[in-house]
């Protein structure tokens, strides 16, 4: 088993596969959240009482099994939140993984575990599920580069699901170019004709984020307008944010108690603190509860695919600060909660791509900068991203402003 300093791996069924003896990730080592099925292993989804009371996977899902075929060797199953329902990164049964760019302070859930062992220079890519933005809030908690694809993009069959309408299948990496390598094995179908032209910056997102944010993300901003050429400031939804956590947690929480409620019911797991409330919380949720916000859904959709068109990006926060301290207060977290929702609600909801990029530091911890493009530009995005990290220009403008700030912090580093 892989030496884990940072306790990102599961144990109780740990895993390798060896990879294709050739293809485009040939030497890539990569690990898979542990909602992922592999063949003749137990998927434990963060919680002993599912993998108690689940049989050992009668086949691998096609998101692992195409990194493999890809030439990419799996190195183990990684940790998650209790059947993945948290932002934070905190497991009662199984520890917290250490937050390797921040220590004392919470990964970031539910990829936790691969976000940590992608930062941590454990693997070079790790798998991970976002639905209500547990691959991008890790991902700029922990200093790593995150990617949520356009919904349906890449396959989630044989992943724990948790609300499937949000659910995508997303990864990490250390550097831009893995990023994208990895995204043009696993993302299915034509991709969109996107040529980015235009710059949106999410003036309410940032007005929502942390004092300092906008500061802490000026290099990874600038970088991307000049790489683009055209910018302007947008609302990215009026009358505000607020609204779009307000819908997306109704909508989620009548899934996940679809989704998992009758298990729930007849096994009774053992939930630790923030997960009991919040199953038992979507347990009360009705039809009639939800019949606003999906018609609210819809508009948002159709207003945010016209902002864009086919040829903008918006630019924004991936979170709202840096990462909270490990044992912060559960209502101060979930107030916390509640504002990240407000910022990765956006994609969430609309069902678009998104890539986060550790371009900044607030307090000497990590803080990502987003990116969200039109319905299906997933390459063309990705694309951006790799040749932002890799422009010469760029790396000289991120040197001399390095020199100014005096404090050795590599915006877009790879």
């Amino acid at each position: 088993m892989i030496d884990d300093p940072f306790n990102a791996f599961c144990r109780e069924n740990h895993v390798e596969r060896a990879g294709a003896a050739s293809g485009p990730l040939r030497g890539l080592r990569f690990a898979a959240k542990d909602v992922f099925d592999v063949a003749g292993v137990r998927t434990g989804a963060g919680s002993p009482d599912w993998l108690r009371t689940h049989p050992p996977a009668d086949a691998t899902a096609p998101a692992v099994q195409r990194l493999l075929d890809g030439g990419a060797d799996l190195v183990g199953k990684t940790q998650t939140d209790e059947v993945v329902y948290s932002l934070n990164g905190e497991n009662a049964h199984y520890g917290t993984p250490v937050n390797p760019k921040a220590p004392g302070r919470i990964p970031g859930g539910s990829s936790s575990g691969s976000a940590v062992a992608v930062a941590g220079g454990l693997v070079d890519v790790a798998l991970g599920t976002d639905c209500a933005g547990s691959v991008r809030l890790p991902a700029s908690y922990c200093g790593a580069f995150g990617f949520r694809p356009t919904h349906g993009r890449v396959s989630a069959e044989r992943a724990v699901a948790l609300a499937p309408s949000f659910d995508a299948v997303g990864w990490f990496a250390r550097d831009a170019d893995q990023l994208e390598r990895v995204g043009r094995v696993l993302i299915d179908g034509p991709s969109a004709n996107v040529v980015v032209r235009r710059a949106l910056i999410g003036v309410d997102a940032f007005d929502m984020a942390a004092a300092g944010m906008r500061d802490a993300l000026r290099d990874g901003i600038d970088a991307v307008v000049a790489r683009v050429g055209s910018a302007d400031e947008v609302t990215a939804h009026r009358p505000g944010l607020a609204d779009l956590q307000r819908w997306f947690r109704v909508l989620q929480a009548f899934e996940v108690w679809a989704t998992h409620g009758e298990w729930i019911t007849r096994v009774r797991p053992s939930f630790g603190p923030g997960i009991r409330e919040r199953y038992a919380w979507a347990s009360t949720v009705t039809a009639a509860d939800v019949a606003a916000p999906r018609v609210e859904r819809e508009a948002f959709r159709a207003s945010l695919d016209a902002m864009l068109g086919d040829d903008a990006i918006l630019v924004l926060p991936t979170a709202p600060g840096i990462a909270p301290l490990q044992n912060t207060p559960a209502e101060t977290l979930e107030t916390f909660r509640g504002q990240a929702i407000s910022l990765l609600a956006i994609a969430g909801l609309a069902g678009v791509p998104q890539v986060t990029m550790p371009v900044g530091a607030l307090d000497g911890c990590p803080v990502g900068l987003s990116l969200i493009g039109p319905r299906g530009s997933d390459l063309a995005l990705l694309a951006l991203v790799r040749s932002l990290a890799s422009r010469e220009e760029l790396l000289e403008q991120r040197r001399l402003r390095r020199g100014a700030r005096g404090d050795g912090r590599s915006p877009l580093a790879s």
